[in-house]
């Protein structure tokens, strides 16, 4: 159903429950997805030293892989590693970190990923205060005249997406209101008429 929506991204949650209570999946689900689509993989590790992992989930069929701020003591090393295995490098910011600290780090990445619920479980609440921080956000990209994408993910529905992407996102993560929805499809189809 996916491989034959208007998506154009599969975005995968890897979670290991120590940096989020839950854990989800790995490697070899990525592995299989990877076989079963030519859309992109976009991989969210919500994970302790994603650096370990870097080249596996490459080779099990990433092509962005996204590590979070809070969870990256050498968050540029991080950075260089994802680029240098060919991928694209994004940066995922938990609800209560200023978005100031992409400042030194931002003309080294393709996608900020903004979380709009706190990371770790599905079906939450979009927080309304991250309208701001995409603002903020598209600011920082604009003035410094980057290619960097703004993906916007937790809470996306078909009653708030044109408000999130008035605000400057590029990329909108949208699992429950589209699973949960009557017609997948369809609701897929209405969010890329944005």
């Amino acid at each position: 159903m996916v491989n034959s929506s208007q998506a154009e991204w599969f975005h995968l949650d890897v979670m290991d429950g120590r940096f989020v209570p839950n854990i989800s999946f790995g490697l070899p689900v990525i592995e299989h997805i990877r076989k079963a689509t030519n859309k992109i993989c976009d991989v969210h590790l919500m994970i302790l030293e994603p650096g370990k992992y870097a080249d596996a989930f490459k080779k099990a069929g990433a092509d962005n892989l996204h590590v979070h701020i809070e969870a990256c003591p050498n968050l540029h090393r991080n950075i260089q590693q994802i680029k240098e295995l060919g991928m694209k490098a994004g940066v995922a910011v938990n609800p209560h970190t200023p978005v100031s600290l992409l400042s030194e780090i931002l003309h080294d990445i393709d996608i900020v990923n903004l979380m709009s619920v706190n990371p770790g479980f599905g079906g939450q609440k979009f927080i309304p205060y991250t309208l701001e921080k995409i603002k903020q956000v598209r600011r920082m990209i604009d003035e410094r005249g980057l290619n960097v994408l703004i993906e916007i993910d937790g809470g996306v529905t078909l009653d708030n997406a044109a408000s999130i992407v008035a605000a400057g996102a590029d990329v909108l993560v949208a699992g429950s209101s589209v699973f949960n929805a009557k017609d997948p499809l369809s609701a897929i189809k209405s969010l890329k008429a944005l």
